[in-house]
């Protein structure tokens, strides 16, 4: 974590990925994001994984490390005018919302402005005409499981790539809207689709134009990568391992650690071809793999591994996420992102912080996931500035609630 956006306070309001990864990208670099939760916990507070020991979610802790936690009775009209308030509160670097609730009236655009006329919201939606969608449902509509698996039935990605994507993009636009208005003076809202970035990206990779151009949708090819030589080969110890020659570097460097320069060359006579075009190794790859098929069968993991760093070839091991944190230091304390982190209800968890690396500044150490409500006092006092005898007659009204 660092302390760059240490004047910021985000009131965050939401559900699910997408939203929640954006308000904790934003903790991680120093801002102060308030989370709100109905009392009880929301949509996402009791998702899997959860802890076999406590009962809690995991999720919950990964997803929400360095918020506040404000724990209200969202389904009172006082509740939600005392969030609106929140959300608009003066100052330079406050009357910020990050939501997902999109679609609700009382935290519309409008309602915040009629309280700050330059308040600034950022809102998570599923489609651009506010149709509900999640990750599943977009990733099933840009084409991406026609493309993966080794055969015509459409296969998912268990990763959430649209949500990661919407969420780094909503935390963008919220950094480019708290700009324009130290600039202008003027707020705004400023809307992100999960389909809007998913098809954004199919369309900046090439692959509408791939379509409208070529007239043909590409089919699936397993583990290949597309354009280019990799694939997945067996190790003799039974392991598997990624090799990808991309660069005619790479390329050479494997030839090189494999042993097959004559070989190649001879192909290349042969064929009439010269496998130092990226195209033409995708394009007779199944000749070109069998002779590394060979060749890694020959090696256990770790001599495979030994001899790819050597040649400066690309390439990873599979490795289940079990001997990711037994076997890859990327994964452990060795790596400066991470720190074994006390979260509450959950126990010590090697956790990450930011994953951007600022040359020269230092790491401010990775605070936990709160307890729903653990800052409803806190906010109540600091942010809204109510005392004592206010804050109590909220809790006696149920209007908000601490951590249980």
């Amino acid at each position: 974590m660092y302390d760059l956006l240490d004047r910021l306070r985000i009131v965050e309001s939401s559900a699910f990925v997408a939203a929640p990864l954006a308000g904790m990208t934003l903790a991680q670099l120093g801002a102060e994001v308030i989370r709100v939760d109905m009392i009880g916990g929301g949509l996402d507070f009791n998702r899997w994984p959860l802890s076999r020991e406590t009962g809690r979610s995991l999720y919950w802790a990964g997803m929400n490390k360095g918020k506040k936690s404000l724990a209200v009775n969202l389904r009172d009209p006082r509740g939600r005018e005392l969030v609106q308030d929140l959300a608009t509160r003066p100052g330079e670097d406050a009357g910020i919302l990050l939501t997902t609730f999109a679609d609700a009236a009382w935290l519309s655009q409008e309602a915040l402005a009629a309280k700050r006329a330059d308040a600034i919201s950022v809102a998570v939606k599923g489609s651009p005409d506010a149709a509900p969608a999640v990750d599943y449902t977009i990733n099933c509509a840009v084409g991406y499981p026609h493309l993966t698996g080794p055969d015509t039935t459409p296969v998912n990605n268990v990763l959430p790539g649209w949500d990661i994507g919407t969420g780094l993009h909503a935390a963008l636009a919220l950094v480019a809207a708290v700009d324009r208005r130290r600039r202008t003076g003027e707020g705004g809202r400023a809307e992100v689709a999960l389909s809007d970035v998913a098809m954004a990206m199919v369309g900046n990779l090439g692959q509408i134009a791939e379509v409208q151009v070529n007239g043909h949708d590409r089919g699936p090819i397993g583990n290949d990568l597309y354009g280019a030589f990799g694939r997945d080969f067996a190790t003799g110890d039974g392991r598997r391992v990624m090799i990808s020659a991309i660069t005619v570097k790479q390329w050479k460097g494997l030839c090189r650690a494999a042993g097959i320069e004559e070989t190649v060359r001879g192909l290349e006579a042969a064929l009439g071809v010269d496998f130092d075009q990226e195209g033409l190794r995708y394009e007779w790859r199944k000749v070109l793999f069998a002779l590394i098929e060979k060749w890694c069968a020959g090696l256990t993991l770790a001599e495979a591994g030994e001899a790819l760093i050597g040649a400066g070839v690309t390439w990873g091991p599979y490795q289940t996420v079990g001997q990711m944190l037994a076997d890859d230091w990327r994964a452990s304390e060795t790596n400066p992102m991470f720190e074994t982190v006390v979260h509450s209800e959950v126990g010590p968890v090697l956790t990450p912080g930011s994953p951007i690396e600022f040359a020269g500044l230092p790491r401010v150490p990775v605070a936990p996931a709160p307890k729903l409500g653990e800052h409803t006092d806190q906010i109540l006092a600091e942010a809204m500035g109510l005392d004592s005898g206010a804050i109590g007659r909220l809790h006696d009204d149920g209007i908000v609630a601490g951590p249980a």
